[in-house]
């Protein structure tokens, strides 16, 4: 009941807000044209006077941390919101009230087992509060030996120095309070899925167990502190795109800390102007980073907007907030690049053939007409510059494709498409001339030479002669055995199978409670269908 009464109390701040009118579909059935209009009854005279984006974040605000999680949740699913309102959803912002610092050292102490004073000097107010944890600037020490003070007795040998760093701490409860309201949207996403038959296609319920599995993660920084690492590792030889380091030693389940990153946020575009900074330069550098991320990597940054990103001292880009972070498998990588590296040849055929390959496609639709479709999308593409296209429109006709051709999401597709969109729009606002193509193309064309190319030929045939040589080594024991099982079966046709009385004995004991299950079974399912009977 709890999770009902919560769900009923944000459809109706929803629909008050006039969310519900702003979200509603072009053309709905004759149900939800009804729900229309009772929600257009509910919601406020003046909500109309609101801005989307506006509406949104007033309503996810007020509805506390839980839906603004979901708001930007929804922002990386733009097949179930729409394009539209996906892209308004990616300007929501965590401005959520802090908490103060007393909790955060209480915080720091029950997860680091040691006072905030003692492992950090100057813990400073936070400097932001999200829907998750909030962020403080402090200082450590620094040994002679250039090391990380250790924790063992916080004894500090001869200094040589400090260093700032960022420090991100849970909410207090949070956890708690997410728990509450995933029941509420599971509920929703079961109704939708029964109520509903077209949106089965696009998996509430999964989606929902994606957001569940999203914010599990979020909520241990130490995965998040893991990501860094191994972005750290990934990107070590690049020579234009850093991540911060991880102070493992003062960082737990609830507390991150990571070094402090001087340099301009991306927000800023007036500061990175000032500072001389080569703009289109640097909106190449963001989209061949992700693609090369995403690419080579396979472990990509899903987040990538003007917040989480900073132009540092050495002019390098420097990443932060790793929270969210998608993957791709050597297989997705290869049909991603393929397609890319399709739509950039304009061989349409090609991009349809490895949809069907990798099965986003069922196999009973005609591929010729799905490479119609494709052109569709991809001829308008062609000799124009990024700020001619509409990302919305784009996306919008692709999601029409996926629909008519009954294409199921493929969430880290989804995740990796809407990380594309939000990359070039960044990339967009510091080159209006950008052609997001012909900046993606040297990337994908290395890595297609590279691993499709003809020395790959050669290295996965070298690989496929090694695996014959291994099987002709092993050649004579797999005949023995076959031999041996051969004569057994000769055997086992002349005299049968033969059972000991152990076994003959274990098998009656199994028949018998076989037998009692399903009795009891038999028994429940007629119960039950008297019970449906009298209700009826």
């Amino acid at each position: 009941m709890g999770a009902l009464f919560r769900l009923l109390h944000a459809a109706y701040v929803l629909t008050r807000e006039g969310v519900v009118s702003l979200l509603a579909p072009p053309d709905p059935p004759p149900m939800g044209r009804l729900a229309l209009r009772i929600a257009r009854w509910v919601e406020r005279p003046d909500a109309a006077r609101q801005s989307g984006a506006a509406r949104l974040a007033k309503v996810l605000d007020r509805l506390g941390p839980s839906y603004i999680k979901l708001g930007q949740f929804l922002a990386t699913r733009p097949d179930i919101v729409g394009p539209v309102v996906a892209q308004e959803l990616t300007l929501l912002q965590d401005s959520m009230p802090p908490f103060s610092i007393r909790e955060a050292k209480t915080t720091i102490r029950e997860t680091l087992d040691a006072d905030a004073d003692v492992l950090f000097e100057e813990l400073s107010p936070p400097l932001a509060a999200a829907s998750i944890a909030q962020v403080h600037r402090a200082g450590i020490a620094m040994p002679a030996t250039g090391g990380v003070a250790p924790d063992a007795d916080f004894e500090l040998p001869a200094l040589a120095g400090r260093k700032q760093v960022a420090v991100k701490i849970l909410r207090p409860g949070v956890e708690q309070r997410f728990a509450r309201d995933l029941e509420s949207f599971y509920l929703a996403a079961r109704l939708a899925e029964r109520l509903v038959p077209k949106l089965r296609r696009l998996r509430p319920v999964a989606v929902v167990d994606t957001l569940a599995r999203t914010v599990e993660l979020e909520m241990d920084l130490r995965l998040e502190a893991a990501a860094l690492s191994e972005m750290a590792e990934n990107v070590a030889d690049d020579d234009g795109f850093r991540v911060p380091l991880v102070d493992w030693r003062r960082s737990g389940r609830r507390v991150l800390t990571l070094d402090w990153v001087d340099g301009i946020k991306l927000s800023n575009a007036q500061a990175l102007r000032e500072a001389g900074v080569d703009l289109p330069a640097l909106a190449q550098n963001i989209i061949q980073s992700f693609l090369r991320h995403a690419l080579r990597d396979g472990f990509f940054h899903a987040d990538m907007h003007q917040g989480n990103l900073f132009v540092d001292t050495e002019g390098r880009l420097v990443a932060v907030d790793c929270g969210i972070m998608g993957r791709l498998g050597v297989e997705e990588r290869r049909f991603l690049a393929e397609i890319l590296y399709g739509f950039i040849r304009r061989d349409y055929r090609r991009v349809a053939e490895v949809h069907f390959e990798a099965g986003y496609v069922p196999a009973g639709q005609d591929v010729d007409m799905f490479a119609q479709a494709l052109r569709a999308i991809g001829e308008p593409l062609q000799g124009n510059a990024a700020k001619d296209i509409s990302m919305a429109r784009l996306l919008t006709q692709l999601f029409e494709v996926t629909e008519l051709f009954d294409m199921h999401t493929q969430p880290q597709l989804i995740l990796l498409q809407k990380t594309m969109v939000v990359v070039e729009g960044v990339a967009r606002s510091f080159d209006p001339d950008l052609n997001m193509w012909t900046t993606a193309e040297p990337v994908v064309r290395g890595w297609i030479v590279e691993h499709l190319g003809p020395s790959a030929r050669l290295g996965q045939a070298g690989e496929g002669i090694k695996a014959i040589g291994r099987l002709v080594n092993e050649l004579p024991a797999l005949a023995d055995r076959a031999e041996s099982f051969s004569k057994e079966l000769g055997r086992m046709s002349r005299d049968g199978v033969r059972l000991d009385a152990a076994t003959v004995e274990a098998l009656a004991a199994a028949r018998a409670r076989h037998g009692r299950s399903t009795r009891t079974a038999l028994w429940v399912i007629a119960i039950l269908l008297g019970l449906i009977y009298l209700a009826i």
